[in-house]
């Protein structure tokens, strides 16, 4: 049998032995490539669309308001109502079984539209709580219409602010 004194020296050759082998990291590079390009070949680039806001900025009392309409939607738990911010309430829509009327909001914004046809902005204000998905559907009904027996949008409002709903 092996005494410790060799089973010692032995421990040690190997030891240095081992030190000074160099690690190889080719293969380990070659799966990297090979992953990084099948993960490059497989993406899916997705194509994100922006939709820009403008914010309402506060008034100023030094200037008298031009005299046209400030269109404002106001999203509330129960109701949407239509005014303008100088003359107040134009149209109120109450909720229906299914939820907000918004085919009834787009029939009356393409009437004010035909009234109006150099206006191009207005403000939808929301009441606290009010889920993010309504606002969308408000927004998308406020800038765009669908045009009847075809697949073309026309255009409403497309310069929407957000902002907080009075109480």
């Amino acid at each position: 049998m092996y005494s410790t004194r060799q089973a010692r020296k032995r421990l040690i050759r190997r030891l240095r032995r081992d030190n000074g082998e160099a690690l190889n990291l080719v293969p380990m590079i070659d799966i990297f490539t090979v992953l990084v390009t099948f993960l490059l070949m497989t993406a899916v680039f997705y194509r994100t669309v922006i939709l820009e806001l403008n914010l309402p900025t506060a008034q100023n009392n030094d200037t008298p308001p031009p005299p046209t309409l400030q269109l404002e939607v106001m999203v509330r738990k129960a109701t949407i109502q239509v005014a303008d911010r100088g003359s107040g309430l134009l149209q109120e829509f109450p909720n229906s079984a299914q939820g907000y009327d918004l085919a009834a909001l787009s029939g009356f914004l393409q009437r004010v539209k035909q009234r109006f046809p150099e206006k191009l902005d207005a403000t939808i204000l929301l009441e606290p709580d009010i889920p993010y998905d309504t606002l969308v559907q408000v927004m998308d009904t406020v800038r765009v219409f669908d045009v009847p027996n075809s697949t073309v949008r026309a255009e409403l409002f497309p310069d929407v602010s957000v902002g907080d709903a009075p109480t």
